[in-house]
């Protein structure tokens, strides 16, 4: 593996941090880049990511032993028209896309079935660029590959070896299935997410109360909202039929819930509420499932100088890190104003005897 060459057309934020875990995993590694953001690949020479910044999709290519289509989904198709003159005949090619059939269609004209699987770290991040990338964000992320029928199989085990040292799990599906799995997964909760979003916006006072008030529900189903306007635009324009298809059947679900609302039936509401609990619960309990366990503490503390410096001092002297800290301005649904998010159960477990030790009354979730 160390004398492979790996090329990349993109190099965002997916794009950089494959790009950094290659780095790390393949040390010796030669990486040639190509991206229009001039500045990404200026930042990514001076870091090391990258031996070489290539001034256009060329020979330079021609070498790689993989080459990575990171670019937008809308600029695919002209990509893959220049991979297409200068890919070398053992090279591998891959994308990074969350919209798997039209790239496959895409390729299948161009006549590169036997040298294509299809890629998408199931990673990513509201912040975009190459500036955010990091080699950590594929870190026991699944990573789906969808290969051609005709691709020869050395090249799938060898690209599931290269997906699994770069730290993340490979899994192997059909494009048509991907596109449906990260329909209802993915694509849907963003349409969701904008959605309830601008209700809010629309129903909010003069004011804006509910903006201020919002709280940790509110947040946590609508972070992904955040996200680039123009990505979604382009990914629910690739994948238009399965998420319709996903979003009649959920709007159907919201009706027969609107419907048992307004009949006041709370036997049936207490069963919604109740399975969407059981069957939620049971992806973080998962170990190598999509939603991670985090380990959160909520402790109450008094309004004045010194309290946070004081607990965090008691964690420090005990040698635990605190992987996130955050005041909670509403708290309707946590125990404590002053929330502390630790790396692991045990940290936070030896933290929470360090703090009822100095009398402080901790409250763990995860």
């Amino acid at each position: 593996m160390t004398s492979s060459i790996f090329g990349f057309i993109g190099l965002g934020l997916i794009g950089g941090s494959i790009a950094k875990a290659l780095r790390a995993s393949v040390p010796d590694a030669e990486i040639i880049a190509y991206d229009i953001n001039e500045k990404a690949l200026s930042l990514a020479l001076r870091e090391g990511v990258v031996n070489e910044a290539a001034p256009a999709i060329d020979v330079r290519f021609s070498r790689c032993s993989y080459i990575f289509l990171c670019a937008p989904v809308q600029r695919n198709d002209k990509n893959l028209d220049a991979v297409r003159k200068i890919i070398g005949p053992k090279c591998l090619l891959t994308d990074v896309g969350s919209v798997k059939s039209p790239i496959h269609k895409a390729v299948h004209e161009a006549g590169l079935d036997d040298r294509f699987i299809g890629g998408h770290p199931m990673a990513g991040s509201e912040r975009i660029g190459y500036a955010n990338s990091k080699a950590t964000l594929l870190e026991n992320a699944y990573y789906i590959l969808t290969p051609t029928p005709s691709v020869p199989e050395e090249k799938l085990d060898a690209f599931r070896r290269l997906v699994a040292g770069m730290g993340a799990i490979p899994l192997i599906l059909d494009c048509q299935e991907h596109d449906y799995v990260t329909a209802a997964i993915s694509h849907l909760p963003h349409i969701v997410a904008a959605s309830l979003v601008n209700l809010v916006r629309d129903s909010d006072s003069a004011d804006g109360i509910m903006k201020m008030v919002a709280a940790g529900g509110f947040r946590d189903i609508t972070r992904i909202a955040s996200s680039s306007a123009l990505m979604w635009q382009q990914i629910c324009l690739s994948n238009p039929e399965n998420i319709s298809s996903l979003l009649s059947d959920y709007i159907r679900s919201l009706t027969l819930f609107k419907d048992k609302l307004d009949r006041r039936c709370g036997e049936a509401l207490f069963d919604e509420f109740e399975n969407a609990r059981i069957y939620r619960d049971s992806f973080i309990a998962a170990s190598s499932g999509p939603i991670k366990r985090s380990y959160d503490m909520y402790i109450d503390i008094a309004d004045k100088s010194g309290a946070l410096a004081h607990i965090t001092a008691l964690l420090a002297e005990q040698g635990l890190s605190i992987k996130n800290i955050g005041i909670t301005h509403n708290r309707e649904s946590e125990d404590g104003v002053l929330r502390l998010e630790f790396h692991d159960e045990n940290s936070m477990k030896k933290a929470a005897v360090v703090l009822t030790a100095a009398g402080y009354r901790p409250h763990m979730r995860s």
